[in-house]
């Protein structure tokens, strides 16, 4: 059918969840990912750190507090007394753990500020270490130095994993991939085959470090399933090769620190009770315990009544596995229970059951208290695992909750699934975001457009496109025989056209990127320079693809115009749609200014006129809300299309057309974080002037002459690129303003207090965040080590005011190098 196509776009969490109406689940639902979080460093620990007076000493610390990779430390000695506290990076302080000192001849010595305090060094240290707990040593030293400790899992590491299916041992398995804490793994011996690969969070129980089955007595075999894949003499030898490479392969054990421990159980052989089946959570049945190991673990098997059955559902437990439940426990919660395969009849009694079984059911007490108290909500949304395919993560909903038990349904996966049924405290289901924020593919909700009256122009993944370098050639071209055109083709030759940069840029396009665009296009063959410059405009978006969208070619409209192929890239997909490119020089400047209205901008952001001063729209004065009343509005005016060809396949989505609230994500992984990790924010939201990184750069890079205008360009606005926030831009006068200021100090930040850096916060129009600032005691020495990624993650700020307050931070320490530096 022609006019239905499946939408091949880049989902995006926070349209997804206005669209529905629904809420994302709360981050702190999510204990193993804030776990899996913490770089390592906890309150309370001690190092030793070079005395700032004196370098070639070094004095015991405590850590007070950890901000990313800063660190606020107090010398021992100093007791509550907090004015001496300073921060550190870890990257470049001079920090080592307990005895770094003793074991490479350095000294000790207690610096000046607590001599006095101190009259017997070695009975103090004796006494402030005894007991103490050491930062570790593999994140103050080496390659790890300063490393989230999640990333010291790396490919090639190896674990032991123990069998949850036959018996209690372990085989060791290679970590394949590490996706925020969620690993796959490998079977040592299979290095060929992914058949057998398992995902598995590393905080599982199951998982332990190389050495943990010698330790606790568990033996080394590899499980039933690939055991017959090699002889007992290979298998043996892959050992004796696991064991010689031990060190090189090892991962450090103090990862696995907050890993729960495994209680003891009080089940025994023959009971009764109510289960899920791990590998297919979908339906509770009668379950039986029909092997107890040892006091931790025990076998129960899913109970099948047939006589020609010939596979048991069997798996291991302990006193926490999720998913076992007492007798009567389904009843009592208003839940089906599935008969076993070979029950008679559709009613199933407990009593009856047990009965004719000759069993006892397990008692409550073997159960650990179930909790409500969560946080999860039906219908809330997070990303969940799907069970049938561990590769897949899926957008799930939460359909019915009990007690700790989450009944979810899972979006998007290429089977449909029932409802899985899964514990508030499982491993395999995740917040909102975090998917993009550890660089794995979410499963994106299925979505077809259907719209038989209108066909409707869709963005698809692009397959040939002429590359701009092509359209820049061509334009050089023209330039250079612009004279003999305007002479032969008059009708057909664009004047320049104007980047005006301080207009106002409005919902789509981001305003640090129009300031660096070119100052002109042109002139030269029309179709060219417009070609070109809404290719410059679309690769200056927050999101490429949404601009390419709101441009694309509708069939119906007036413009008798010129229908050329653009593109856009983002994240990594590569989007084309035809666009309207008028073909004579008369109807350039009325295609500019609707072109700017569909964008939502003032109408005067780029065209044939270059605003000097004012613009004529007043563009400046005008706010967010009142700009999109006088501009956006006209939209909505007319029934069905709107004007200027604008394209109905936001119509056809039924999106509300208005400016879309960002969600914060409240966590971000450091070794993920790059400049893409900002662009989840739906089109309308307001960013400062970073982004996605640049799309397609080496296919959208500027001719020589070009390049170097812009460079010029760059170099004269780097002292007022704006953040944005609000989407309204400064007039000229601020902008003259801002250019003159030069951030003069009267003390050397340094030595600023907490109290002073609230006072110079005060002093800007970042004033509401100096209560952060108070609250979380950041002095001089912390404000200059503060950086964008450690002010948006340890204050949970959005993007626009991270921003506006890292500007202030650099004007301070810009200071601070040209008055106190030397």
């Amino acid at each position: 059918d022609a006019g239905s196509s499946v939408e091949e776009m880049e989902f995006n969490w926070d349209e997804y969840l206005e669209d529905t109406g629904a809420t994302a689940a709360p981050h702190g639902s999510f204990k193993h990912v804030d776990t899996s979080l913490q770089n390592g460093f906890a309150p309370g620990m001690k190092l030793e750190v070079a005395v700032k007076s004196d370098q070639n000493t070094y004095w015991v610390a405590t850590i007070i507090t950890t901000c990313g990779q800063l660190l606020l430390l107090r010398y021992d000695g100093y007791g509550e007394d907090r004015k001496a506290d300073f921060w550190c990076d870890i990257m470049t302080a001079d920090l080592h753990p307990i005895g770094w000192c003793e074991q490479n001849k350095k000294i000790l010595k207690v610096p000046e500020g607590i001599k006095d305090k101190i009259p017997d060094q070695e009975e103090f240290l004796q006494r402030v270490l005894k007991g103490a707990c050491s930062a570790p040593a593999n994140l103050l030293e080496g390659l790890h130095r300063g490393k989230n400790p999640l990333d010291l899992i790396a490919p090639g590491s190896r674990l032991e994993l123990q069998n949850t299916r036959d018996s209690l041992a372990a085989w060791i398995v290679n970590v394949v991939e590490n996706v925020g804490g969620r690993l796959k793994l490998r079977y040592e011996g299979l290095e060929n085959s992914d058949k057998f690969d398992q995902w598995i969070f590393y905080l599982d129980p199951f998982l332990h470090q190389v050495g943990w089955a010698a330790q606790h007595g568990y033996s080394l075999q590899p499980p039933l399933a690939i055991r017959s894949l090699k002889s007992e003499a290979d298998w043996q030898e892959i050992l004796k090769k696991v064991k010689e490479e031990e060190e090189e392969s090892s991962v450090p054990t103090d990862l696995f620190k907050d890993k729960p421990v495994i209680g003891v159980h009080a089940f025994s052989e023959g009971m009764k009770l109510e289960a899920v089946d791990p590998m297919a959570p979908f339906v509770i049945s009668p379950a039986t315990v029909v092997k107890v190991f040892n006091e931790k673990y025990f076998m129960i098997e899913i109970d099948d009544l047939r006589a020609e059955r010939t596979t048991s559902r069997s798996y291991i437990c302990h006193v926490n596995s999720a998913g076992i439940f007492p007798v009567q426990w389904s009843l009592k919660n208003g839940l089906h229970l599935s008969p076993p395969p070979g029950y008679p009849g559709q009613d199933f009694d407990w009593a009856d059951y047990l009965k004719q079984c000759g069993a006892e059911a397990a008692p409550q007490s073997c159960f650990p208290s179930l909790t409500s108290d969560h946080g999860f909500k039906e219908n809330m949304k997070l990303e969940a695992v799907n069970p049938v395919d561990p590769e897949e993560v899926c957008i799930a909903t939460v359909t019915k909750l009990r007690d700790s038990y989450l009944w979810l349904q899972l979006e998007g996966s290429k089977k449909p699934i029932p409802d899985c049924i899964v514990s508030v405290e499982s491993m395999n289901i995740f917040p909102v975001g975090w998917c993009e924020t550890n660089g794995y593919q979410l499963r994106p909700p299925r979505k077809a457009i259907v719209n038989k009256q209108k066909k409707i122009a869709v963005v698809q993944p692009e397959k040939q496109i002429l590359s701009s370098r092509t359209v820049h050639d061509g334009l050089k071209n023209q330039e250079l025989n612009s004279s003999d055109s305007v002479v032969i083709n008059g009708r057909y030759c664009c004047p320049k056209i104007y980047f005006n940069h301080r207009c106002f840029s409005g919902p789509y396009l981001n305003k640090g990127r129009i300031a660096e665009l070119p100052q002109s296009v042109g002139p030269g063959n029309c179709v060219l320079v417009l070609k070109e410059v809404l290719t410059l405009l679309i690769n200056a978006a927050y999101k490429p693809s949404r601009v390419l969208r709101e441009l694309q070619l509708d069939e119906e409209a007036a413009w008798h115009g010129h229908g050329e192929t653009l593109k856009a890239k983002y994240k990594g997909k590569s989007y084309r749609a035809t666009v309207e490119v008028v073909r004579t020089a008369d109807r350039v400047a009325d295609f500019c200014r609707k072109t700017c209205i569909k964008l939502e901008c003032c109408p005067n952001l780029f065209g044939p006129q270059m605003v000097l001063d004012k613009c004529s729209e007043n563009c400046s004065v005008l706010t967010k809300t009142k700009y999109t009343h006088y501009y956006g509005k006209r939209k909505n005016k007319r029934i069905g299309r709107p004007p200027g060809g604008h394209s109905n396949l936001e119509v056809a989505m039924k999106k509300p057309n208005k400016r879309r609230k960002r969600r914060k994500h409240f966590f971000v992984h450091k070794k993920k974080r790059s400049s893409a990790s900002v662009d989840n924010t739906p089109a309308g939201s307001p960013q400062g002037s970073g982004g996605e990184e640049d799309d397609d750069q080496d296919e959208s890079e500027l001719s020589h002459s070009l390049a170097q205008d812009r460079d010029k360009r760059k170099r004269k606005l780097r002292t007022f690129s704006f953040s944005d926030d609000e989407n309204k831009p400064p007039s000229p006068k601020d902008i003259k303003m801002e250019v003159a200021e030069k951030l003069q100090l009267d003390s050397n930040p340094l030595e600023w207090s907490v109290a002073d850096v609230v006072r110079f916060l005060k002093s800007t129009d970042c004033a509401p965040l100096a209560r952060i600032f108070l609250d979380q005691e950041i002095d001089g020495q912390a404000l200059l080590l503060l950086t964008l990624p450690t002010v948006q993650e340890c204050m949970d700020l959005k993007l626009g005011p991270a921003i506006k307050l890292c500007h202030h931070i650099e004007r301070v320490k810009l200071a601070f190098y040209q008055q106190f530096a030397n």
